[in-house]
């Protein structure tokens, strides 16, 4: 029998060249090889590899830029240049330019101390082949205002602020005078007033003190600093707050819609105190129901342009942490005058829907109403009533939550992408510190309220968008919109599912890749795959904004999306709130730019806040670790790089990295293309997703950083005395490994 030719063909002499010109061609746009392989009609995956090949070569060689892992560009550089100073605490300093968003190093010795996010104007040296380009800066255009987090150190003649930041590798000098009170140990927020050409370490002013360092409320605090969001509403805005009085008017009364006598109610967890959102339900004598979805009033009492105002829009969002919520409002109004608690009669602004038993949802009416909640549910309380059909209104909890099931049903059916991850929680003891971990489940009680919140916000964005269009000049809006999903994103969770037995369509309308999404997150329940391919589908999605464009909503499958159901929490649905009340009074459009910079205010703040919540779990996280050093627990390869393993416990989904210093037993290379590590010499793989054990060595908690080592055959549990040590010394190369890294360089 003949034996197969599995040699690979012979890649084309001239390729080198045809890729130079396809790229000559290309201007500021970029691609990757399997881009530059169709254009030059190479099919061939070996013939792939050769132009991967050679697209890392040019960009090693500084022929061309890569502007992240496998993506490339054309380098459009001149020599001098305009763009932000990205400064960092291991001395690796860059200016990404405004032109073409490359990313050029900036010595310690030529930064002329920019800061991290400052704007500045750069010299690019010339290119040396082989070497990585430098840039120095020449001006500091704009200086961004910043601070910094860190534990004071105070000795008898001077004073220094050791800091948090990974933005800043020396120590802040802090003359006696300007420590405002701090003493050895406190932890401060402080700002650099003076960095000289001719001093190492800038000098420096404390602006407030977060307390001892280590103690949960100063590191909550702190966390909150690192991202620029408040931690303490300032006295004149309380007293603000204050002075709003509480009682409701007849003449109010009379200008509302009076819901009062309809059965009404709330779905909240159990913790909360901020009710933005109720439900009432009543049946109509045709036999369809009247379902209200009924929304704090805060506009009514937080006028435009007032000191309350001004402090909302400047925070934007409320900020949810571990064991507290900074509100966006003070707790006089969103625990208090605006929350829809029972048994008050309150202000909201209504979405009211006349729905027939199959679901079908008719005449919609957005109006300001007066309700009074009869009751306040749990989710728990609420799911407890689906569950066994009985308590305090089961019959409209009942037909609301099969109701819902109606509406998801459709959503999902018009493209809809079902994302349902389980949270982490917190068990927190009375010092703060965490003494479990546990998941919250979104249940048909949850499912139920998200379902006609959507309704809700979908209706508003229709009722103004569907109105303007076609006009010469459409109405100003906020909108909550979503864009396509990056094809190469799409693309890349493509391939890492086919590791694992799936499929993913990634070209289609939108529809078929969502309904292809939707059933690859269906395939993957409950496999140990589902948490890392999840994951990588969320990534590979856009980020939802607020904008005055309407582009619709891609993970929703709607054309027309707001946000209106939560003005205690967000201020983007207090604009929508506004801006509803001035067009169905007859008004003239907003004005859309100021509009639009709002929108990008609340976008980025929401991000910020995203940000601090995820840093916040993260220490808890490491807090709650440090109590299971040495402990041995089964994990998933939640994230393949450079440096090492990340790792996530199945137990309670702590993530922690094993750095490649650790992986003693070779010498590994990052594979970007099949998300692993690849061991040279006993050929060794560590992949994306693949099940470990893991011992916990380190928790770092002024890092936010957990350390794990490996356990299995060769690397059993070390003791608790040899954790913190170094690990073992890694083997010695061989003579044809030197020679492939002298290659490499």
């Amino acid at each position: 029998m003949a034996r197969k030719n599995t040699s690979s063909p012979r890649v084309p002499k001239d390729l080198h060249e045809s890729i130079g010109r396809y790229i000559s061609e290309q201007g500021s746009r970029t691609f990757n090889y399997k881009q530059v392989s169709h254009a030059l009609g190479i099919e061939n995956p070996a013939h792939h590899r050769a132009v991967a090949m050679i697209l890392a070569g040019m960009a090693f060689d500084g022929d061309i830029l890569e502007v992240e892992p496998g993506k490339y560009k054309a380098i459009t550089r001149t020599t001098e240049a305009e763009g932000i100073f990205q400064r960092r605490s291991n001395g690796k300093n860059s200016v990404i330019t405004d032109a073409d968003g490359e990313q050029i190093f900036v010595a310690e010795r030529n930064s002329m101390h920019a800061l991290n996010g400052d704007r500045v104007r750069i010299t690019v040296a010339a290119n040396v082949k082989g070497k990585e380009t430098e840039a120095v800066v020449t001006e500091i255009i704009e200086k961004k205002e910043q601070t910094f987090i860190g534990t004071l150190k105070v000795d008898k003649n001077f004073a220094y602020l050791v800091t948090d930041s990974k933005f800043l590798a020396t120590d802040i000098y802090i003359p006696k005078n300007r420590l405002k009170g701090g003493k050895t140990g406190d932890k401060a927020v402080a700002r650099i007033t003076e960095w000289t050409d001719e001093t190492k370490n800038p000098r420096g002013e404390v602006l407030d003190i977060l307390g001892k360092t280590g103690e949960n409320d100063t590191e909550i605090h702190a966390i909150l600093a690192e991202f620029g969001l408040p931690y303490r509403y300032p006295e004149s805005v309380n007293k603000a707050a204050e002075r709003i009085p509480d009682d409701i008017t007849p003449e109010e009364i009379g200008r509302r819609r009076d819901m009062r006598g309809v059965t009404t109610f709330t779905i909240d967890p159990k913790d909360a105190k901020d009710f933005d959102d109720a439900l009432s339900m009543r049946k109509l004598d045709n036999g369809n129901y009247e379902i209200g979805v009924h929304i704090a009033d805060v506009t009514h009492y937080v006028r435009p342009d007032t000191a309350l105002d001004r402090e909302a829009r400047e925070r934007a969002t409320s900020v949810y942490l571990v064991d507290r919520v900074v509100p966006m409002l003070p707790e006089r109004l969103s625990n208090g005058i605006c929350s829809l608690r029972p048994d008050e009669d309150k202000l909201s602004f209504s979405c009211i829907f006349e729905m027939t038993p199959a679901g079908k949802v008719t005449s919609p009416e957005i109006c300001r109403t007066i309700i009074r909640s009869d009751r306040r549910f749990t989710y728990e309380e609420a799911q407890e009533v689906i569950e066994t059909g009985k308590g305090d209104y089961a019959a409209e909890i009942l037909e609301l939550d099969r109701l819902a099931k109606i509406l998801r049903k459709k959503r999902f059916e018009t493209g809809s992408v079902d994302f349902d991850r389980e949270e982490v929680r917190f068990e927190i003891d009375d010092k703060g510190h965490p003494t479990r971990v546990y998941f919250k489940e979104s249940k048909d009680a949850n499912k139920l309220i998200e379902e006609f919140m959507l309704l809700a916000n979908r209706t508003v964005a229709a009722s103004i968008g569907i109105a303007s269009k076609g006009k010469t000049k459409a109405k100003a809006f906020v909108y909550r919109v979503h864009e396509q999903p990056d094809p190469d994103k799409l693309l890349s969770l493509s391939t890492i599912a086919r590791q694992f037995g799936h499929k993913l369509r990634t070209t289609g309308s939108p529809l078929e890749i969502n309904r292809s999404l939707n059933k690859l997150l269906e395939d993957i329940k409950g496999k140990p795959e589902e948490d890392f391919l999840s994951i990588m589908a969320v990534r590979s999605m856009a980020k939802a904004i607020y904008t005055t464009t309407n582009v619709g909503h891609y993970g929703l499958g709607f054309e027309y999306y707001t946000h209106f159901t939560s003005p205690i929490r967000r201020y983007p649905d207090m604009m929508v709130h506004r801006l509803l009340e001035r067009y169905l009074a007859g008004g003239r459009t907003a004005n859309a730019e100021k509009l639009e910079e709002q929108c990008k205010h609340s976008s980025d703040m929401e991000q910020l806040a995203a940000n601090a919540e995820r840093a916040s779990i993260k220490y808890k996280q490491v807090e709650y670790m440090a109590d299971h050093l040495g402990e041995v627990f089964p994990g998933m390869i939640s994230g393949v790089t450079e440096w090492g393993l990340y790792v996530e416990l199945d137990e309670n989904k702590c993530e922690g990295l094993v750095p490649m210093r650790d992986l003693a037993d070779d010498f590994y290379d990052f594979n970007p293309e099949s998300f692993s590590l690849i061991g040279r010499r006993h050929n060794n793989r560590y992949r994306l997703g693949d099940k470990i054990r893991v011992q916990v060595a380190r928790a770092d908690l002024a890092k936010k950083q957990l350390d794990f080592v490996i356990v299995d055959e060769k690397n059993p549990p070390r003791t608790l005395d040899t954790l913190g040590s170094k690990p073992g010394q890694r083997p010695q190369p061989s003579p044809r490994d030197k020679r492939n890294r002298r290659k490499r360089r």
